[in-house]
């Protein structure tokens, strides 16, 4: 491949050299929703990081299956192991179908990641539909001995296998660390080791979502659906698996541990995290008030907020900082986002109205250059920025007459600056909403009344006829009173 692209792996903790098992293919797999409720900040972020990795994958000339799961089953509400669904919890509260729930929280989540301008990847697979698998999976555990069956559930035999592996490698835990952090919890009894997880749970009575098995009618554990449908749709070796740093431990050490012991080596060759999110210095969470999901983010109908904000301000907000560094979100940060992002926005559409001139007075042919370098460095997307920020200030001096392009410069920058603003960040111009339209509409006539306010005032009477009857001839009705003039529109 042309481009020398580096990522960071989370398992070596160090920036590769990113060379695919089966160029020029390349399988990608990365931890989507559980959906139970409305997508947020944290469906947001790692889907527009892996989708920025996708995009530029493509662009480098590989073909890529992107992988992303659905979770409609088997996240408990206290953890991996214990607790009720939290979509069968949902649908008994609704008194609806868990199914139901989940295809209503996917809807909205796939409209979110349009809005977004989240490419869909090219396999979006359901945990409730892999069951087979996620079966099979826990078979040839097993079979392995590295599992056991309790009162009808299974666990993974965490001691054993770590005495033949490392439990741990991912996260840089070791096992005593994670036995003393590991919460004892009801029901737990029935593991031979506190930091067992399930792989099969035995349903009790009262759950709702439960399928027939060689052990209990039940179902699989949290962890079991990534592997089973990693390996399903991208074999037993493939490239990248991504997700939220949260992630990292446990569901994703587990992963490690579900393939090593089902087929005796590691499945993933590069593990992606991106970093957290918080609102105003603090964790997101329900509990502290600060819980803001995408919708709220666009309409603005959040007590934590002063305004709305764009799907487009969101996007390019993630992207204004590095994917493994934190991102703050707070309300003078987004504005400075929705400022900077207008400035990229208003420099493209200068930049297609530019002609060319005679001879070129500044050097263009850095940009692709420099924004491919940017990209190469692991997804460095600030540093792209930054490039079209310098970029648009050429745009804006060739505009106004202080610089010139050549033709052949001119169509360069224009290829390069539709290329990483619009294909690779994944930017676009957003259309406005039909009450942003009638807003922009009534304050324009309001200027135009206020215009022939002072036109009365200073007893200007052909301007202020003539607005009158200008108004009047697009439809406008005018009523003159004592406190002003009223307006409407005739249909």
């Amino acid at each position: 491949m042309e481009h020398q692209l580096t990522i960071y792996n989370t398992l070596t903790r160090k920036k590769e050299l990113f060379v695919p098992l089966h160029a020029p293919h390349v399988g990608m797999y990365v931890c989507g929703p559980t959906v139970y409720g409305d997508p947020h900040l944290g469906h947001a972020r790692p889907a527009i990081t892996f989708d920025l990795l996708f995009r530029y994958l493509r662009h480098l000339g590989y073909k890529v299956r992107y992988v992303r799961n659905i979770t409609d089953v088997g996240h408990l509400e206290h953890d991996a192991d214990e607790g009720e669904d939290k979509i069968a919890k949902k649908a008994r509260l609704e008194q609806l179908e868990p199914m139901e729930v989940a295809q209503y929280y996917t809807n909205r989540y796939h409209r979110a990641m349009e809005a977004l301008n989240v490419l869909p990847p090219s396999i979006e697979p359901l945990a409730s539909g892999h069951i087979i698998e996620q079966e099979e999976l826990v078979k040839s555990i097993l079979d392995n001995g590295y599992a056991y069956v309790s009162e009808g559930s299974v666990y993974f035999d965490v001691a054993k296998y770590n005495r033949h592996h490392h439990y741990g490698k991912l996260s840089g835990r070791n096992l005593d660390e994670v036995l003393n952090t590991t919460r004892q919890l009801d029901g737990q009894e029935e593991k031979h080791n506190p930091a067992d997880f399930a792989l099969w749970k035995k349903a009790q009575p009262e759950h709702i979502m439960r399928w027939p098995s060689p052990w209990s009618d039940g179902f699989p554990g949290w962890h079991c659906e990534c592997t089973a449908m990693g390996r399903k749709y991208l074999g037993a070796h493939f490239d990248i698996h991504g997700g939220g740093m949260d992630l990292i431990f446990p569901h994703h050490e587990c992963e490690i541990a579900q393939a090593v012991a089902s087929q005796g080596d590691e499945m993933v060759h590069y593990w992606m995290h991106n970093n957290m999110i918080t609102i105003n210095g603090q964790k997101m969470g329900k509990s502290l008030g600060n819980f803001i999901t995408l919708e709220e983010f666009f309409t603005g109908d959040n007590p934590n907020l002063t305004q709305a904000y764009s799907p487009m301000t969101i996007r390019f907000f993630i992207l204004q900082a590095h994917y493994r560094s934190t991102v703050d979100f707070g309300n003078e940060a987004l504005q400075a986002a929705e400022k900077g992002l207008a400035r990229l926005t208003d420099a493209a559409h200068t930049l297609e109205k530019l002609t060319p001139g005679e001879r070129s007075t500044a050097d263009i042919r850095w940009l692709r250059e420099k924004c491919h370098e940017a990209m190469n460095d692991d997804l460095n997307s600030p540093i792209v920025i930054a490039h079209l920020f310098e970029a648009s200030r050429l745009i804006n001096s060739v505009a106004a007459g202080h610089d010139s392009l050549t033709a052949e410069d001119l169509d360069e920058l224009k290829a390069a600056f539709r290329l990483f603003c619009f294909d690779i960040l994944g930017l676009k111009a957003e259309s406005t909403s039909n009450a942003e339209r009638e807003a922009a509409f009534g304050a324009a006539v309001d200027m135009l009344l206020a215009e022939r306010q002072k036109a009365k005032a200073n007893k200007d009477w052909a301007t202020s006829d003539k607005i009158r009857n200008d108004l009047a001839a697009l439809g406008f009705e005018i009523k003159d009173g004592k406190d002003g003039c009223e307006w409407k529109l005739n249909k």
